[in-house]
């Protein structure tokens, strides 16, 4: 069965998110290594990555791994905005080998130039941060987006291009955003366009590259590039199609963790992992 889980807060510090996850029945977390709305982080402490560790031991949780700043754009034509990102990537990323967190997402970015050369100012950095944490046992992902405005990454072949000119390709992997990918274009609803867009998938840049799942729902309609997030269920994609991911047993393993809209209980997030759950095929035993 694959991993399931939700992004969830580290309000309060690191082992809050691990401890409110465990309380909802999470197997998989995402969090922010840091604030998502500010630059820099104050360094880790032996002590927050102490209990950190700690609260990941107790709580059992499978597979926890991080999401980087909304700020980072990897693509962007500002050469100060350009080497700050870089700057900040390469703190997220030593904040993530720090945790032993094994995987950091982040979105390829959004250039006004033209798509190539906003897909090269995209390698160029990537090259550049990978080299410079040679050391890290960090894996970057790049989620796939929903294409809307000049945001790189909303085609299978964008993501392909970064991986085939990379220096270091083995420290790269894909995100793969339900909503977004909906959005960007390819449908998943029904059994043979779920085959269909998972075989252009393969064939463009390979299944054993996917790393991890953000299972959200669309409040926008399919090739709309509208990047809006809905619960399971709720949205334009439906219940099909996540009853066809859940059982992909090539994904059988795979995290798989919601970003959906929700309050302080969680309330939004129990709801959603329970329908998620109820299209299993099997339980757990």
């Amino acid at each position: 069965m694959p991993l399931l889980g939700a992004h969830m807060s580290i309000a309060g510090g690191f082992e809050n998110a691990l401890v409110c996850g465990e309380s909802i029945g999470c197997e998989a977390v995402q969090i922010f290594d840091k604030s998502p709305r500010q630059w820099r982080a104050k360094p880790l402490t032996t002590d927050e990555i102490a209990r950190f560790h700690k609260a990941w031991q107790e709580t059992g949780i499978r597979s926890v791994f991080a999401h980087t700043s909304y700020l980072i754009n990897l693509g962007v034509s500002d050469d100060d905005l350009w080497f700050k990102s870089m700057a900040s990537f390469i703190e997220e990323i030593e904040r993530c080998a720090a945790l032993k967190l094994p995987y950091l997402v982040t979105h390829p970015g959004s250039s006004t130039r033209s798509e190539e050369e906003g897909l090269d100012r995209v390698g160029m950095a990537l090259d550049e941060i990978l080299k410079r944490t040679r050391d890290a046992e960090v894996m970057v992902l790049l989620e796939l987006t929903s294409g809307q405005g000049s945001n790189l990454g909303g085609r299978f072949e964008q993501l392909a291009w970064i991986l085939a000119n990379s220096a270091y390709p083995e420290r790269l992997g894909v995100c793969f955003d339900t909503c977004h990918v909906f959005a960007a274009g390819y449908d998943f609803r029904t059994a043979k366009a779920f085959a269909a867009t998972m075989a252009h998938f393969d064939t463009t840049i390979g299944i054993e590259r996917l790393k991890v799942f953000h299972l959200n729902d669309s409040r926008g309609d399919l090739g709309s590039r509208i990047d809006r997030h809905e619960h399971i269920g709720k949205g334009k994609i439906g219940l099909e199609a996540f009853r066809l991911l859940l059982n992909d047993p090539r994904f059988k393993e795979t995290p798989m963790v919601l970003e959906t809209p929700k309050g302080p209980d969680l309330k939004e997030d129990v709801e959603n992992l329970r329908v998620l759950r109820g299209l299993l095929k099997g339980k757990r035993g």
